[in-house]
């Protein structure tokens, strides 16, 4: 059986199930939904044998079955196979009614069967999007007999991360600009983020490497306008450069939302705070501290230069006041998205 442990890695989960030794019943929750239908695939091609999964394979929705259902089908024995596996998808609508309430009793009929579980069923549940109350009998009754597998979204500082390891780990290379730009034009999903790559490898081949204008080419991203862009002529108080990508997104308002825009520039003004204090500003030191490739580390010098540490606070302050207009506060609903990010981007370089 798995180790049991409020969280354990899609690794373990795998190697455990592969060495033949699984536990009884998974919780794969958390708002992160990629390594959800990452595990539950593997679970339905690794589990049951392909000749034998009409008989010792079933696949439910949560909308569409109760507890009762699911712990009736999980003391049923496999008929061909050494594990049944029997997998809940959508699991979080389990006795959710007609009328969206929840009812907490319905997830208790699970404790009694998970008192002794069987040990030829494999029972998975995928609950997406959301978490199953910790303090629920049912959490504390999967987390003693199997395994709870949670994850969390990514931070938006971490995504660019993320798309270099999922491209390295399939024999290719990206920029730090191609990922951002990527990053940028696809949000912090990381399913989409796959996808989007998935179809870039088809393209770039092993061993060869993403760059900006491959993403602009696949991804749709206007290689003269985009946040990117923007915040490289900002750094340079390009205020002709400025205007024009400005009025671009105020005509393509989904090249460049604002909320996406508000954390990019958050993200480079501090950086460039963060540059303004170093002790060691040689490319190497700063690129550490920084989180960046050394190559960008110049950037941040020129930025710095013009931009003093005053400025930059106020700056900060700026976009802090952007971010809450756009979002309703301190603004009565009469003042655009665009014109928000006009007066910002003014502020900011004026």
């Amino acid at each position: 059986m798995a180790k049991n442990e409020a969280t354990v890695s899609e690794s373990q989960i795998m190697a455990d199930v592969t060495a033949g030794h699984p536990a009884p019943v998974y919780l794969l929750t958390g708002e992160e939904s990629y390594y959800i239908d990452q595990l539950s695939d593997f679970f339905e091609n690794n589990v049951v044998p392909v000749e034998f999964r009409d008989f010792d394979q079933t696949v439910v929705y949560g909308r569409d079955v109760t507890m009762v259902n699911v712990v009736s089908m999980a003391n049923r024995y496999p008929m061909m196979s050494p594990y049944q596996l029997v997998m809940v998808k959508e699991a979080q609508d389990i006795g959710v009614a007609a009328n969206g309430s929840e009812s907490d009793k319905s997830w208790d009929r699970l404790v009694s069967y998970l008192e002794k579980p069987s040990d030829k069923t494999i029972l998975v549940l995928c609950y997406r999007n959301k978490k199953l109350d910790k303090r629920s009998k049912a959490y504390q009754a999967i987390k003693k007999a199997g395994v709870c597998y949670e994850r969390a979204k990514l931070y938006d500082s971490d995504v660019p991360t993320w798309i270099s390891k999922y491209v390295r780990s399939n024999n290719r290379t990206i920029t730090e600009k191609a990922a951002m730009m990527l990053f940028e034009a696809v949000g912090n999903a990381l399913g989409k983020l796959s996808n989007e790559l998935d179809k870039m490898f088809l393209i770039v081949k092993e061993g060869q490497g993403i760059d900006d204008k491959v993403v602009e080419r696949n991804v749709g991203i206007s290689k003269d306008y985009n946040i990117f862009e923007l915040q490289n002529a900002i750094g340079r108080k390009d205020v002709v450069r400025c205007n024009k990508i400005v009025n671009y997104f105020a005509d393509n308002p989904k090249a460049g939302p604002m909320p996406v825009i508000v954390a990019n520039l958050y993200s480079y003004l501090l950086k460039v705070m963060m540059y303004h204090q170093l002790l060691d500003k040689s490319p190497s030191a700063a690129a550490t501290v920084l989180g960046v490739n050394p190559y960008f580390v110049k950037d941040y010098a020129m930025v710095a230069r013009n931009y003093s540490l005053p400025k930059l606070a106020a700056c900060i302050g700026y976009v802090y006041d952007a971010d809450k207009r756009s979002k309703g506060i301190h603004n009565s609903g009469t003042v655009a998205d665009s014109e928000i990010l006009r007066e910002l981007v003014f502020k900011i370089i004026h």
